[in-house]
């Protein structure tokens, strides 16, 4: 695996063994084929953990493989934290956390206490209303049907108007927040990242001057419960109001749009399938977890707290580790032919993460996703790619679609 150009390349630390050196920029790996997640599941070929010169940004990590070693680093929060995310430290200052995702416990379960009735099953089904309309009236703005972008027409605006809702904030500010949106995710690798942070930013002063507004009297009941919650003995503070504001935003609308633009793009060449899906709904909620298992789109990353060996390599305190769960997606030690969709299989997966971060989010995104299926498929007796076009896509910190041009037949 080692590929060293010691002129061009960040020099690997000391306690880095050769053989697990791996001389490429992952962004760049999984851009090579037609599809990412067949380009990154060429890794499996290879160690389960390794380090990876360019890992994200132009900065060295190690890069986990193995969906069994990666849960055991989700689950570890001991050895492997998440409690400070540099990329945000850069953009946001040291006095702002992405809350609950740069908290550990037993300080993360305060959190999380405040945050879970918001997004229990029955929390979700009081949404679903106001997720259907949504979905409805976006679908029924799509300009062309017969030929349409899915994601620029659908899949970007959708999660962004739901955020919009959950928070209180004014429909008319859409525009601004999709061009916030494709300014902040669009940007994958490093010579974007200053033009990420710099949406990040924008998004981050537009948030607290609006929390500043309806601190008195918040409309939204999410808003309101998160302005009055305690943390223990204490009220929260500003700035964990708006840590866990910006966490909302960035991580519900970057999954839910790159998740949607792969199953649809999924659908629109498997026929059958979509035929499956209308003749019996009820199987919609099954496709979805095995498109969840198929499609992890995310690529968390983690901190050694302290000098350790794990799993046979050894592993310095501060190195990074690189979860992406597009890998653990794909793994075929934990699936059989883990690249076909199989929707009766039993689709158990660490896309959502696993352990004491495990998604707060899940229930609202597998509605959300159920909502858009069930609506397309019942009002379009064909979803195809359209002859000769092809889609676009993005890697980085997330894999998402780009671009998605469809027919949708009535």
């Amino acid at each position: 695996m080692n590929d060293i150009n010691s002129d061009t390349r960040p020099k690997v630390p000391e306690h880095i063994p050769a053989e697990l050196v791996w001389d490429h920029r992952l962004n760049d790996f999984t851009s090579e084929l037609e599809d990412p997640f067949l380009a990154a599941a060429r890794l499996h070929n290879g160690p389960d953990i390794i380090w990876s010169t360019e890992a994200s940004l132009g900065k060295p990590a190690w890069v986990v493989t193995s969906s069994a070693v990666m849960q055991e680093v989700f689950i570890d929060y001991e050895h492997f934290t998440s409690a400070r995310d540099t990329s945000s430290g850069e953009v946001l200052g040291a006095m702002v956390r992405m809350i609950p995702v740069e908290v550990d416990p037993p300080e993360h379960h305060n959190y999380r206490r405040i945050l879970q009735p918001f997004f229990t099953p029955h929390a979700v089904n009081s949404m679903g209303e106001m997720v259907q309309e949504t979905c409805d009236r976006l679908i029924d703005a799509i300009p062309n049907p017969a030929h349409c972008d899915f994601i620029e027409d659908f899949a970007a605006i959708f999660p962004n108007s739901i955020f919009l809702s959950l928070f209180g904030l004014p429909q008319e500010k859409l525009p601004q927040f999709l061009a916030w949106e494709r300014q902040l995710l669009r940007a994958g690798d490093e010579a974007r990242h200053e033009e990420a942070a710099a949406a990040a930013a924008e998004i981050f002063r537009y948030l607290h001057s609006f929390v500043q507004q309806e601190r008195d009297a918040p409309r939204a009941e999410f808003l309101k419960g998160l302005l009055n919650a305690q943390i223990g003995d204490r009220p929260i503070n500003e700035m964990e109001v708006l840590g866990t504001c910006f966490l909302f935003y960035v991580a519900g609308l970057d999954t839910v749009y790159s998740t949607l633009g792969w199953i649809m793009r999924h659908l629109a060449m498997d026929q059958p399938l979509q035929d499956r899906l209308r003749a019996n709904p009820d199987d919609i909620p099954k496709a979805i977890n095995e498109f969840a298992r198929a499609f992890g789109v995310a690529a968390p990353h983690r901190m050694v707290t302290k000098d350790l060996t794990f799993n046979g390599v050894f592993m310095r305190k501060g190195d990074v580790v690189l979860l992406p769960t597009y890998l653990a997606s794909r793994d075929p030690e934990a699936y059989d032919d883990p690249h076909t969709i199989d929707i009766d299989r039993d689709s158990r997966t660490v896309t959502f993460g696993t352990g004491p971060h495990t998604c707060l989010g899940i229930h609202l995104a597998k509605r959300e996703i159920r909502i858009v299926l069930e609506s397309f498929l019942s009002r379009f007796s064909r979803i195809r790619i359209p002859e000769g076009e092809k889609y676009h896509f993005h890697t980085g910190g997330v894999l998402g679609v780009d671009r998605l041009p469809l027919v949708l037949e009535k």
